[in-house]
């Protein structure tokens, strides 16, 4: 069985988060989402809300299951037997960084990295974009799953 991790704080989930969720099911026999908690971060939304919005935006995915860890990425991943980590790069920046974490992890665990490029419509969607919409008291609809919109 291929078993994909997708690591994040996902602080909220957002239609960028689903996309990659989408790509990997259909590449992966199983798909773990799992939030890691970082405890240096300040999170809008606690560790249960994230959850709950998780599972409400993937339960059309059979194969799709959504975790919590406060341990590193890599550990987790070689805990559960992910053979790979699915990670969406949406720029230059993005892409340096998820190479410099890839080639890490890689050599720390023996778990591979797949970056796969968000479509240009959806690259300039980020969770850090969301909050801070909200916090404006702007409309968030077009940037998060349907499932999530009333939680928001």
């Amino acid at each position: 069985m291929k078993i994909a991790l997708i690591p994040g704080t996902f602080d909220p989930f957002t239609i960028g988060h689903l996309e990659l969720v989408k790509i990997a099911s259909s590449l992966f026999d199983k798909v773990v989402v799992c939030i890691l908690v970082n405890p240096n971060k300040t999170h809008l939304f606690d560790e249960d809300a994230r959850l709950s919005m998780i599972r409400r935006s993937v339960e059309a995915f059979s194969n799709v299951s959504v975790d919590i860890d406060h341990g590193y990425t890599a550990d987790y991943a070689k805990k559960i037997g992910a053979e790979y980590i699915v990670r969406g790069i949406r720029n230059e920046i993005d892409a340096k960084y998820e190479m410099e974490m890839a080639d890490f992890n890689l050599k720390r665990t023996g778990v591979r990295t797949l970056l796969i490029p968000a479509p240009e419509a959806i690259a300039g969607i980020s969770s850090t974009r969301v909050r801070e919409e909200l916090k404006q008291g702007n409309s968030v609809e077009a940037l998060v799953p349907e499932e999530i919109k009333s939680v928001l």
